[in-house]
């Protein structure tokens, strides 16, 4: 099975079906009456026609029945070409029907079963999106956005020359800031009720960790605000700077330059503390 092919039949299986109907002979396929389980046992079909009604089932958009077949070619036909072909369909087809621990499952089994095969690399795909589609609200447990990433990870390490490791870097950037937009929110929380050390060490790991997300402005300028609401000048007048410098055109610097500036201070770091290391690291260049 070359992998373009498998590729084909994987994504675009629901088009398949619809050819059916041109084979001639076998056009009563389409209506499905050329297969009856109820009044033929399921062991006298082969591998392909059993196949063929998994895909006719994705076709009528009903992605449990088409899981059902293609898992009993697995089961009826374990050593055969159509039992692997069936496998990664199986995976595709529980994750269409959102049955993602059953998704996970045969994709992970693929993956055992068949690390060197061309689908190797959407098995792993197929079994990182069972994490990432189940992502929620950011005011929830993120368990599911760390397996993400490390799913979306073992996809970009991986496979970095397939179809999908474009898809999944792109996802792992939205994973990412999902994290640190966590981190914000219960930030947020701390600075409204004025815990400000609790805030300070949650937008401290947003400016540490998750530099390269959208929440990064907004953390410095949070910092600005409990430093000194806490009467620490040079921590604020620091987190300013940084501020200044990497997001001049931002609201968040315009808001921090006016809670500064309105209480006679620059923009400029001062002290020896953590965001004076972070000044010198990405402004100066200074790492030692």
């Amino acid at each position: 099975m070359t992998g373009g092919g498998s590729r084909t039949r994987v994504i675009g299986a629901v088009l398949f079906a619809a050819t059916l109907a041109a084979c001639g002979s076998d056009a009563g396929r389409t209506d499905g009456s050329f297969f009856n389980p109820q009044e033929i046992p399921l062991e006298t079909y082969t591998a392909e026609q059993i196949f063929e009604r998994g895909e006719f089932e994705l076709n009528r958009k009903r992605p449990s029945e088409a899981a059902f077949y293609f898992a009993e070619i697995e089961r009826l036909y374990p050593y055969s070409d159509w039992a692997k072909r069936a496998l990664i369909m199986q995976a595709f087809a529980y994750h269409q029907d959102q049955d993602y621990p059953n998704s996970r499952s045969a994709a992970q089994r693929f993956i055992d079963f068949y690390p060197d095969d061309d689908d190797a690399a959407y098995a792993q795909y197929l079994l990182a999106l069972s994490y990432y589609d189940q992502i929620d609200e950011v005011g929830r447990d993120q368990g599911l956005t760390f397996q993400a990433l490390q799913s979306l990870r073992e996809v970009i390490e991986r496979y970095p020359d397939s179809e999908y490791a474009r898809a999944a870097i792109l996802k792992f950037d939205l994973a990412f800031d999902h994290l640190a937009g966590k981190e914000m929110e219960i930030g947020r929380y701390y600075l409204r009720r004025d815990h400000y050390t609790a805030a300070i060490n949650r937008f401290r790991v947003v400016v540490e960790d998750f530099q390269t997300t959208s929440h990064t402005a907004e953390a410095l300028h949070r910092l600005v605000e409990a430093y000194l609401s806490l009467g620490l000048v040079n921590e604020a007048q620091t987190a300013g700077a940084i501020l200044g410098y990497n997001y001049r055109s931002s609201d968040w610097y315009e808001d921090s330059y006016k809670l500064l500036t309105g209480q006679g201070l620059k923009l400029e770091a001062a002290g020896d503390g953590w965001l004076q290391q972070i000044y010198r690291q990405t402004i100066k260049g200074q790492w030692l």
